[in-house]
């Protein structure tokens, strides 16, 4: 057993404390008063590419239980300083590296930390969360891996203390009258974001800056303006034409039947996407653990590498429908795939431009993007409808062939509207047959131990479903999975004093799975709460709360 040693009790107590919640103020104090602060750089370099050869010695070295941990950390000095450093220390011995690292980074300090009063209803509960999951970080420690952003954020909770893109839009689902000049402050965030980097990362990290996420800032600008989503399209419409411009980079000259970083050209020359990452080498968050992936697939490292970072931008980081043998992370191949998820998303991005264009009377642009979309939804028609499953699927491009999974994705061509009536109707019943349990929708029919698997459920996954089906006319089975999924929140809730980031809805109790432990705070569970209750008031009933002290069955 390794000697506990400083850096370690330090790591080991941040983790400790993962369920339990920073103040806001004390958050904003932190930010604003580090005496290392500066400006952002334009093109931030991540961590690994900083430290060279130091960052995966420290990461394969064993000091370091969650990844992240490392990541995160602050150098005392300018990178190029510390790897010189390094390089003149070498060689070091296992017990002469930590002293290394205690002399040369620090752990971020968390700030005193704090839940709700115990006992207050659910959606009580939720509020009084909104000011805790608050961040600001308008100057950042110098040399750290955080991105300055200049309006306040929420975080989902939890090992996750930076704003992440997709969780974003299903937190804000669960913003009253209190949280509207927060909602703006988000989406003028993400609107910063692609003026300075031309995308949205993954989250405000530089080690994210490679990766987008699935993208709905155009979704988080219609809820700016709901009585008139297109007026919010035209404010923001640089930036929805830019986020456009990202995920479309590389199609032009494109042959058919080949790809582009995120853009594939298929067979009849159409154009769809997939994820991908800029980056083929192991994610600095998850070092070890890819490095281990990619040893154990016997496959070039880089093209595992890749995959692993383009699940991560797909926000199933990970599941069976990226693996080439359904079951194992090893065969990962998510570059390989076209998803219905993703270009459901763009199908949407893509009119809401035209509407913006329209409200600006930019008849030029409006008749494109229409274009686009029409061209967007006849290759998903052609491409990715199962006849067999009655889903729409997984596209393997290189191959040619649909992979018949059958997952909880199949429902975001309802949910922007993509799928017809006869589609709407199979895939509501494929959906009742194989994805809807006890505790709500199942993420996919397969287990796998992957945290996108069965027996999770997610809350957008649930949002998606119930949304998409009820612009189709299946209310009864939309009402189901929000019934199914409110009573296990609650529940959960009632035993652990908590809203977690999964739930097992097969079982009917917290989820498992994936590369790190539960965590809980959670923004997008707690947004996605408040909206279905809004949609059905009727269901959600006070649960019975823990006692002051007591937090029963608390999750893992």
């Amino acid at each position: 057993m390794k000697v506990l040693t400083t850096v370690n009790a330090r790591i080991r107590g941040w983790r400790a404390a993962r369920w339990l919640l920073a103040p806001a103020s004390a958050v904003l104090l932190a930010g604003c008063a580090h005496p290392q602060s500066a400006p952002q750089p334009r093109e931030p370099h991540s961590p690994s590419e900083q430290l060279a050869e130091l960052y995966p010695r420290l990461a394969l070295s064993g000091l370091f239980e969650d990844g992240k941990a490392l990541a995160d950390a602050v150098p005392r000095a300018e990178p190029a300083r510390i790897l010189e450093a390094y390089r003149a220390a070498r060689p070091l011995d296992e017990a002469g590296l930590e002293r290394f690292f205690e002399a040369h980074f620090r752990m971020p300090r968390p700030a005193p930390l704090r839940q709700p009063a115990p006992g207050l209803p659910l959606i009580e509960h939720i509020e009084a969360l909104w000011p805790i999951l608050t961040r600001r970080s308008p100057a950042v420690p110098a040399h750290g891996s955080l991105l300055a952003l200049p309006n306040p954020y929420l975080v989902p909770g939890g090992r996750f203390q930076e704003i992440y893109y997709w969780d974003s839009y299903f937190t804000m689902l669960g913003f009253g009258d209190a949280q509207r000049p927060l909602k703006r402050a988000m989406v003028d965030n993400f609107a910063h974001l692609l003026r300075t980097f031309g995308r949205i990362p993954n989250g405000n990290r530089t080690y994210y800056l490679s990766r987008s996420q699935p993208p709905f800032f155009f979704k988080m600008v219609e809820l700016t303006n709901q009585e008139a989503p297109a007026k919010a399209f035209a404010a923001y419409l640089p930036e929805l034409k830019a986020e456009h411009r990202f995920w479309m980079a590389g199609a032009e000259g494109l042959a058919p039947g080949s790809a582009s970083a995120r853009v594939v050209r298929m067979e009849n020359g159409a154009l769809l996407n997939r994820y991908w990452d800029d980056r083929d080498s192991p994610r600095d968050e998850s070092y070890a653990a890819d490095v281990a992936t990619a040893k154990a697939s016997r496959r070039e490292p880089s093209q595992v590498y890749r995959s692993l970072r383009a699940g991560a931008e797909s926000g199933w980081d990970f599941s069976s429908r990226w693996f080439a043998d359904g079951r194992s992370l090893p065969t990962i191949r998510t570059v390989e795939i076209v998803p219905p998820d993703l270009n459901s998303l763009l199908f949407g991005l893509e009119h809401a431009i035209a509407d913006g264009c329209r409200e600006l009377r930019d008849e030029a642009c409006t008749s494109a993007f229409e274009r686009r979309a029409r061209m967007r939804r006849a290759a998903m028609q052609r491409y990715l409808w199962n006849e067999r499953t009655g889903l729409f699927d997984d596209y393997q491009w290189r191959e040619g062939r649909l992979l018949g999974n059958v997952t909880a994705a199949a429902l975001y061509p309802l949910f922007f509207q993509v799928a017809d009536t006869a589609q709407a109707a199979r895939t509501a019943a494929t959906v009742e047959a194989e994805l809807l349990k006890p505790g709500g929708l199942v993420t996919s029919n397969r287990t796998t131990g992957e945290q996108w698997d069965a027996p999770n459920g997610w809350a957008p996954l649930q949002w998606i479903a119930v949304s998409g089906l009820r612009h189709y006319g299946h209310d009864e089975l939309a009402r189901t999975i929000a019934a199914r999924w409110l009573d296990t929140v609650s529940g959960a809730y009632g035993n652990t004093g908590k809203l977690l980031e999964k739930y097992d809805v097969i079982t009917r109790r917290p989820g498992g799975g994936g590369e790190y432990p539960l965590q809980d705070g959670f923004g997008w569970t707690n947004g996605v709460t408040v909206a279905l209750a809004r949609l059905y008031p009727e269901l959600l009933e006070t649960p019975a709360s823990p006692a002051e002290g007591e937090l029963r069955g608390t999750a893992r």
